[in-house]
């Protein structure tokens, strides 16, 4: 292993046609959105809360009260959060300029598969140019899901929106991190606040969930995640530790296939045997400077 061979790596990335980003976590962290697992992090999600009470269908169905407002709090914390150059370094790597100097044997823009839920990979896109912002859209998968889209467990329908509340009462709420008992019928709804009895498809009244892959949930776009896979040279593994699956496969999976893997994490993590180079340090210093893109996002990101 090459634990920080930067010329190599960029003659790696340099000869790639198939990349594939895999980003986690750590990716957020400079954003103000803290990690699942680091003990290093004293904010660490899981440290701090009980996953199983709130990111279980199981949990859902036994306290749905409880559930949204968890997923209220988080909703304001992703909302209230902005990009950061570890997301400037990924979108860069869709525009056609750039692409074309730090991996020109690229066949298409990296695919980024995002277990983040933050949506910061995609707001990031917000300076592009229509047709960019498209393509670069079109390679973002986001695995996990978005805290920003519901999906109604009655007739189906997804929704993505940015509102800050999703219902009146979780809106009036004025002290967050107290647990309230809020009746079903003030919970997020298919309709709204509004709805009137209309039981049509987008405005049924049911309840609404955040489309969100909780435990003992398979990612709905896991299919098309494991084909590209199969097709991939290099893969970048952004801010992860490695420990949750299936994306903890995903290495050994490249790797089986004689494809590279490259690491970018703060600190050591479980799975970096996989790696044939490993940088580590905050990934919003690492990323800019490993791929040569720092010059790119001044000028893209002139304010930030």
């Amino acid at each position: 292993m090459l634990p920080s061979d930067k010329q190599a790596f960029r003659q790696i990335l340099a000869s790639s046609k198939s990349i594939i980003i895999l980003s986690g976590a750590g990716l957020s962290a400079a954003s103000g959105i803290p990690t699942y697992r680091d003990p290093n992090d004293s904010d660490a999600l899981w440290s701090k809360n009980d996953a199983m009470a709130y990111a279980t269908p199981q949990a859902f169905q036994k306290d749905p009260s409880s559930v949204w407002q968890f997923y209220h709090r988080r909703r304001a914390l992703c909302l209230n959060a902005k990009p950061n150059d570890a997301h400037r370094a990924l979108a860069t790597l869709s525009l056609p300029a750039v692409l074309s100097r730090v991996a020109p044997c690229a066949s298409s823009p990296p695919l980024h598969v995002a277990q983040n839920i933050d949506a910061l990979s995609l707001r990031v896109l917000e300076p592009f140019s229509s047709q960019d912002k498209a393509t670069a859209e079109k390679c973002l998968l986001e695995m996990h899901g978005s805290i920003f889209v519901t999906r109604c467990t009655s007739c189906q329908h997804i929704q993505r929106t940015y509102t800050p509340a999703l219902s009146s009462t979780l809106r009036n709420i004025e002290d967050i991190n107290t647990k309230h008992d809020i009746p079903i019928k003030e919970l997020p709804r298919c309709g709204g606040d509004a709805w009137a009895g209309s039981n049509r498809y987008g405005n049924c009244g049911g309840l609404l969930r955040p489309e969100v892959v909780w435990f003992n949930e398979v990612p709905p776009l896991m299919g098309e995640i494991a084909r590209k896979m199969n097709w991939c040279d290099l893969l970048l593994v952004v801010g992860t530790s490695s420990t949750v699956y299936p994306a903890a496969g995903f290495a050994s999976q490249v790797k089986a296939r004689g494809g590279k893997v490259a690491m970018f994490n703060a600190g050591r993590a479980k799975g970096d045997e996989e790696a044939d180079f490993l940088f580590l340090g905050n990934c919003e210093a690492t990323l800019p400077d490993i791929l040569d893109v720092k010059t790119d996002i001044a000028n893209m990101w002139p304010q930030a």
